[in-house]
């Protein structure tokens, strides 16, 4: 009888360890975008309104150029260099066939005008600037600029985490975590960490996604090679704990109950 007894014992107490490992999430906690009516108006932040990418260093870029008069735009474009040689390959700053990689100093090597600063400009206002250059020798050019290694980063609670290409250069934090399969059930959405680097300085933002004021958050545009990570909670936390001592500790319980057994025996 008594063995009966310290089994059931057993039994209750790793069903108590277990249900105080288990947190009984709330909506509070899981719904998104909170404290909003359905006639309410989201106003974005000033900066979301007409949000671009900036330039930084190591972006790679695709310049097209043309203009009515196809003959003067050649000796601007890639595969037609001064000497007649074409580029096949880029090294840091370098112009390569497909595009450009911004340098370390923020700068690309372009064909005749030589190394123009793009680093902290957006796509607008490199294209009015390549479009001034290029005015001295072409009427009229016609410019368009892509960012084509625009990536992000998503890591931690989620069902696909990785690092996913961006082809049109603009993406919300709430599309990102869309394409990343969403949270888990068990992903703290309270406290989502978005890492950007900031001219060299890696800067840290935290969101709460279940508030509509994600909204206005100067990270709800993602910037390229922004990194978002979602911390599990703290009932995930526990249960890899305990999933690593878990046979530990079964192993010692059970020890403990037939030293018992053959005891009272």
């Amino acid at each position: 009888m008594k063995t009966h007894f310290y089994i059931k014992l057993f039994i209750l107490s790793t069903f108590f360890v277990q249900l105080t490992l288990t947190s009984c999430a709330s909506k509070k906690k899981i719904n998104y975008f909170q404290n909003s009516s359905a006639n309410d108006t989201i106003i974005k932040a000033e900066n979301n309104q007409t949000y671009t990418p900036v330039f930084k260093a190591d972006d790679f870029l695709s310049i097209e150029i043309t203009a009515a008069d196809l003959e003067s735009v050649k000796p601007f474009l890639l595969d037609v260099l001064p000497g007649g040689g074409q580029a096949t390959a880029y090294n840091n700053g370098i112009a390569a066939k497909s595009g450009y990689l911004i340098d370390a100093f923020g700068n690309i090597d372009f064909p005749l005008l030589g190394k123009i600063h793009f680093a902290g400009l957006n796509r607008i206002e490199a294209t009015e600037l390549i479009k001034k250059r290029l005015s001295e020798y072409i009427n009229n050019p016609i410019v368009n600029i892509r960012i084509q290694n625009f990536k992000i980063t998503i890591l931690g609670d989620v069902r696909n985490p990785g690092s996913f290409n961006i082809p049109n250069e603009r993406i919300t934090l709430p599309e990102a975590i869309g394409i990343a399969g969403d949270l888990n059930i068990t992903g703290v959405r309270k406290n989502i960490l978005v890492i950007r680097d900031n001219n060299g300085v890696k800067t840290e933002y935290r969101i709460d996604l279940t508030s509509k004021e994600v909204f206005t958050s100067p990270v709800y545009y993602l910037s390229q090679n922004d990194v978002v990570y979602v911390e599990p909670n703290r009932a995930k936390r526990n249960s890899s704990l305990v999933s690593t001592t878990a046979g530990v500790f079964i192993s010692v319980t059970s020890l403990i109950l037939t030293t018992v057994n053959l005891l009272t025996k």
